[in-house]
């Protein structure tokens, strides 16, 4: 193969895309911390999938056509920094074979060097041992081959691409301590990976497949995988019969869901199994574990549904999931908050705490930019503020923020939902935009931020051995507890965060934790420190619980 025009790419990118999606569920795993929310595998293979949509539909066998719907598709369906990352890479490769029909390998060398430049510059501090270390070294060393040999064919290229971001890939844990420490590799590097992989696959002869999970997400269009990580959030709790507890074992459970669906997780604590699982057939699913014993508490979400109605104008806080008010008000208010959250509770705050607008997401279900894009194009306001309140999400705010660049936008780096509580509070409507920014950001920066959830598996994180089905306490972005108790964990992780300039303690109950849980942790606060308590329900779900300091 001499030179690649838009049908042999659309052929590059079906076999990526589905690497990508074959193994994203493995690339989920490589999360560092072991809580219940890896979802860099999934970002990447939503992201991915949604540019590779628009640049397969759009009917064109011109390379700069194509390309220029990938870049499209894959900016407005980033999610998480990974899948931005991911974005801003295609964005650079688009920019180089623009006006091109076609290119030969010195052009495909060029376009992922420029790439990785791209990706660069969109990170404000772009931190190494990540996807972007990768991208650019591989890019750098498969480009200098390309110069120092003229003979080179777009096969050779490729294959010294994925040598050279395997070799990478293989070194990040060296740049990045906590990689090591874990023992992983990056996840978004991995990402990556993949995809280059599936490019190579295809020029080798052998393009990559849709595995048989991925098939049946859509039997009568292999490339229609919009769906592909929706279906059904199935999550049960099952008390185990007494034969069951002698016999059962999560990894045999694991293996035959892994044939449903995924995003899997089983936690056995003694006789009762938690389970948690993203299927297209919930009833199998359940009539898998029935064997075991009786159900203690089922939940079924359509995850299609939630993201059909992802951005929700819930102007009434006693019907949080309401599309839109209907009234039609053609008068621009001077202001419109728009917040993310996960949970009905959570959501309900923030009503109340003035945001107008909620977007469903949070950990394990990143917005993407074109949900930011559809909600801020239903706004009718001077300046709108958007409150991500996770950092993984962040990135994709502001480049939706970019692309409604005809409107006054501004994205608060808020990294938790404590965070974005206290922005809400601050929030003055009488105020001016810049006054409102300062003291916004002045309350974000003013709380400490903490969580409570279980350990997904063995792992030992900055000296701290944690195991599997532990309760484990964050402060910030640290692991800085763990017990084999849901409250003690939390009282632990509050001695660390309450100090003597404390005065109030928001704690923000998860849908996992009961009141009798809330009880006594706000006698262990009462007896131990002087500070006030707010108490909320967000029904939250992955984390037991939330705890914000001022």
């Amino acid at each position: 193969m001499d030179k690649i025009n838009g049908l042999t790419f659309k052929q590059m990118l079906r076999s990526a895309s589905n690497n990508l999606n074959n193994e994203k569920a493995r690339v989920d795993a490589l999360n560092v911390f072991p809580v219940p929310d890896g979802d860099t595998g999934t970002n990447m293979s939503m992201t991915f999938t949604n540019g590779v949509n628009e640049a397969l539909n759009n009917g064109s066998e011109n390379l700069s056509v194509v390309c220029k719907s990938l870049s499209r598709g894959l900016l407005m369906g980033a999610r998480g920094n990974s899948g931005v990352i991911l974005s801003q890479i295609f964005r650079g490769f688009y920019q180089y074979v623009d006006t091109k029909e076609e290119i030969d390998v010195k052009d495909l060398s060029l376009a992922m060097y420029n790439g990785s430049k791209v990706a660069y510059k969109a990170v404000m501090r772009p931190v190494e041992g990540t996807i972007l270390t990768v991208v650019r070294e591989a890019s750098e060393y498969a480009k200098i081959h390309v110069e120092n040999n003229p003979e080179c064919t777009i096969k050779e290229y490729l294959d010294v691409l994925v040598k050279e971001a395997k070799i990478s890939l293989d070194h990040t844990p060296e740049l990045l301590p906590v990689l090591k420490e874990v023992g992983v590799v990056d996840s978004g590097g991995t990402g990556l990976l993949c995809v280059l992989e599936g490019f190579k696959a295809f020029v080798d002869g052998n393009p990559i497949e849709a595995n048989e999970i991925a098939q049946n997400v859509d039997a009568t269009n292999q490339m229609e995988m919009e769906n592909e990580g929706f279906g059904y959030c199935t999550e049960f709790i099952v008390r185990l019969d007494e034969n069951s507890i002698k016999v059962f074992n999560e990894d045999k459970l694991r293996t035959k869901l892994a044939k449903l669906g995924e995003s899997i997780v089983v936690v056995q604590d003694e006789d009762i199994v938690k389970v948690h699982v993203h299927t297209l057939t919930p009833g199998d699913a359940l009539n898998l574990a029935q064997r075991y014993g009786e159900f203690v508490k089922i939940k079924i979400e359509n995850m299609q549904e939630q993201h059909n109605n992802l951005t929700s104008g819930a102007k009434d806080p006693s019907s949080v999931n309401s599309i839109l008010n209907t009234t039609v008000n053609t008068e621009k208010k001077d202001y419109a908050i728009i917040a993310v959250c996960a949970g009905e509770g959570l959501k309900k705050l923030f009503n109340e705490c003035r945001a107008d607008y909620i977007i469903s997401g949070g950990q394990t279900m990143n917005p993407s930019c074109e949900d930011f894009v559809e909600t801020i194009k239903k706004i009718n306001a001077k300046h709108i503020f958007i409150l991500p309140n996770n950092s993984n999400i962040i990135m994709a705010a502001k480049q939706a923020a970019q692309v409604m660049d005809d409107l006054d936008i501004h994205v608060f780096d808020t990294k938790s939902i404590p965070q974005g509580i206290s922005a809400c509070i601050m929030f003055n409507p009488e105020c001016d935009k810049d006054t409102n920014i300062s003291e916004m950001n002045a309350a974000i920066a003013h709380v400490r931020s903490g969580q409570v959830t279980y350990a997904i598996k063995d792992t030992t994180y900055e000296g701290l051995e944690i195991k599997a089905n532990d309760f484990m306490g964050i402060m910030e972005k640290d692991i800085v507890v763990t017990a084999k108790d849901k409250v003690q964990a939390t009282c632990d992780l509050l001695e660390k965060m309450i100090d003597e300039d404390s005065e109030i303690v928001t704690l923000i109950q998860g849908e996992d934790a009961t009141d009798e849980e809330i009880a006594k942790i706000n006698e262990y606060i009462e007896e131990n420190f002087n500070v006030e308590v707010d108490n909320q329900v967000g029904n939250q779900p992955v984390y037991s619980f939330i705890i914000g300091v001022e």
